[in-house]
């Protein structure tokens, strides 16, 4: 199954987007943000890590210049309510599936950095609509780390130091002594949110990989050089264990490689898009 891919823009102009609330069967209800119009069928799922989905807001805002981009916030993010039913990465992924069936979407390119991009590898493995194209992870969990091999827990290291490992550049490191008393609530009713999810073992779950051979369609696997949360060789590991997979290494960023490099992440999935996911077209053959 190919995805209908566009063409990666390379600038990250911000269109007009809006926010709605979707209802998906089972009686839940998800928040998502929009990015220009469902016109074919088809378009570009943004799933965001533990940071939230403010992260993926310049990402999808550059892709949606020539795609039609959708941001779900993960329920019980940023003040959305969460049934307690929902309480693990493979619900999310399940979610998302029926929110791209709700959509009417198929071929569609899932992106999704840190605990996104897990999720985004667990929808690849229960896709079994065709609503997936391709995948692309950016600085991905999922999968067991190898010893020494680890990833760094937030929860544990602080926000200070948290943005020290996660940001190459210093100027986008979080200063909690600029925050009000409402954002550090926000940020850490997020993060307890997080730990519902990310489960313990942290942010993998033990069996992902003896399943990723179950996802058949092209998947990129993005690392920024200086990522101190989840490291470039565990980024490499991840892509060894898909049957199709492009590694990359994005050089001067960290864990969010989209917000630092972004002309470099676009140009390495513009790459993979016409390299592994645009279908080959055949030329007609005269007499037939």
């Amino acid at each position: 199954m190919t995805a209908a891919a566009p063409t990666v823009p390379t600038t990250t102009t911000v269109p007009a987007s809006t926010t709605r609330t979707i209802d998906l069967p089972g009686g839940l209800t998800v928040t998502v943000q929009e990015f220009g119009e469902n016109t074919d069928g088809t378009g570009v799922l943004m799933l965001h890590g533990g940071a939230g989905p403010r992260t993926m807001a310049g990402f999808a805002a550059g892709m949606s210049q020539h795609a039609y981009v959708v941001v779900p916030t993960h329920p019980g993010f940023d003040g959305t309510p969460r049934p307690d039913r929902i309480d693990t990465v493979a619900d999310l992924a399940t979610t998302y599936l029926d929110l791209l069936d709700v959509l009417g979407l198929r071929g569609v390119l899932v992106a999704g950095n840190s605990v996104g991009g897990w999720i985004a590898a667990e929808m690849g493995v229960r896709d079994n609509r065709g609503a997936i194209g391709a995948l692309v992870l950016l600085a991905s969990t999922g999968i067991a780390p190898v010893p020494p091999l680890e990833i760094a827990d937030p929860a544990v290291l602080g926000p200070v130091r948290t943005g020290e490992l996660a940001f190459h550049k210093p100027q986008l490191r979080l200063d909690p002594a600029a925050l009000s008393d409402e954002q550090k609530a926000a940020m850490g009713a997020n993060q307890r949110t997080l730990a519902v999810y990310a489960g313990d073992p942290f942010c993998y779950d033990p069996k992902l990989r003896g399943r990723l051979h179950r996802v058949t369609v092209p998947v990129l696997v993005l690392a920024g050089e200086q990522d101190g949360i989840v490291p470039v060789a565990y980024e490499r590991d991840l892509a060894d264990s898909f049957p199709r997979a492009t590694f990359h290494v994005v050089p001067e960023a960290g864990h969010f490689p989209h917000i630092e490099q972004p002309g470099a992440v676009f140009g390495a999935i513009g790459d993979f898009v016409d390299t592994e996911v645009k279908p080959e077209v055949k030329p007609e053959v005269e007499g037939n």
